[in-house]
């Protein structure tokens, strides 16, 4: 008979080992899903996991889906160390790239060096605006802010949607639902020649190096006592509105950041769908880098890899698209599993001991 015992204090060894068993028991179960689907286990766990790191494509392009996640997972990480549940971050991701893509398509004939600049500012306050929504209806009316940051992301795409349908239709697109292509000004530089990797891999690493000093400082400190103990955050005079108030304006504002940097990058102009779910994986990457800096840099890696896998295993062995969304699945369940095991023990009765 398998019970689980509490422990006397949080493990700090499962702290860190829950994501790695979640991520074993993800390896184990993903293969026993492929050999179920006809496929050789071994061959397309390498072909999911391995394959798409062996070449400098791969890796370039690991790179590139993993900076939008990483700079949403540091956001979200600020606000659920406080208990503040920002679960819109695609909503603001999108209004993001809204606010920064409309302002390359107005000016679309420009060569101004502050186009790029603008763009960024614009996506960000975008984002932030998304965000201050929530922020507002929860500390005026006391409004549960998951349930109202998840409704607004369905408003954002249908609003995108109608843009690029409607008023922001590119007039030589041939009648496709997109806008006009961004104007050289207004795309992020590329890095490496003949790759993607382009310059929003610096604001990711600078978001982690911010968080990194943030965490060491006051404020790091407010969110953490905020969302541990609120009735001793009050007694220290901290405000819980305020925490609120940045916890969601930094997420929104880096959610909306990702977005204009993804359009102005690899996509390069607005389009119906500008994510793959990069909004909700980022609260998986936040979870499984333990709220960290840097553990949710290392798990935006991990994550960017499923996609990527999940690309290469469509071409190579014919697994449907879905099989990416079914990793990324597993990966959480599990990790929700295993996190159990940092406040209790198992604790295994044999014989009569069982009875």
């Amino acid at each position: 008979m398998i019970r689980l015992v509490p422990r006397r204090q949080r493990s700090r060894a499962m702290v860190w080992g829950a994501p790695l068993l979640a991520v074993a028991l993800t390896l184990i179960t993903g293969g026993l899903t492929f050999a179920i689907m006809g496929k050789p286990m071994g061959a397309a766990l390498f072909t999911f996991f391995v394959q798409p790191l062996t070449s400098v494509y791969g890796v370039s392009e690991l790179i590139v889906k993993a900076s939008p996640l990483v700079l949403i997972g540091i956001g979200l990480s600020l606000g659920f160390r406080a208990n503040v549940w920002n679960i819109g971050a695609e909503g603001q991701y999108t209004f993001g790239a809204i606010l920064g893509g409309g302002i390359a398509i107005f000016f679309h004939d420009s060569t101004s060096p502050f186009l790029l600049p603008a763009m960024l500012i614009a996506g960000a306050v975008g984002g932030m605006a998304w965000a201050a929504i929530p922020a507002f209806l929860r500390t005026r009316f006391n409004a549960n802010e998951i349930l109202v940051s998840l409704m607004l992301t369905y408003v954002a795409v249908l609003l995108l949607s109608y843009l690029v349908h409607g008023p922001w239709r590119d007039p030589d697109g041939y009648n496709f639902p997109e806008s006009r292509l961004f104007p050289e000004a207004g795309t992020m530089p590329v890095l490496i020649e003949g790759t993607r990797v382009h310059m929003g891999v610096f604001f990711a690493l600078i978001a982690v190096g911010v968080a990194l000093l943030l965490g060491k400082g006051l404020t790091g400190f407010k969110l953490k006592l905020v969302g541990l103990a609120p009735e001793a955050a009050r007694f220290a005079g901290f405000s819980e509105t305020r925490i609120i108030w940045f916890a969601l304006l930094a997420g929104g504002g880096l959610a909306g950041l990702a977005g204009v940097i993804e359009v102005a990058g690899p996509i390069g102009q607005l389009i119906p769908t500008i994510s793959p779910g990069y909004g909700f994986t980022a609260i998986i990457v936040a979870f499984l880098g333990r709220l960290h800096p840097v553990g949710v840099l290392l798990a935006g890696l991990v994550m960017a890899l499923t996609y990527l896998g999940g690309e290469t295993a469509q071409i190579e062995i014919g697994v449907p698209a879905a099989v990416t969304g079914l990793f990324q699945g597993f990966l959480l369940f599990y990790l929700l599993a295993c996190d159990v095991l940092i406040r209790y023990r198992v604790h295994i009765l044999i014989g009569k001991a069982a009875r």
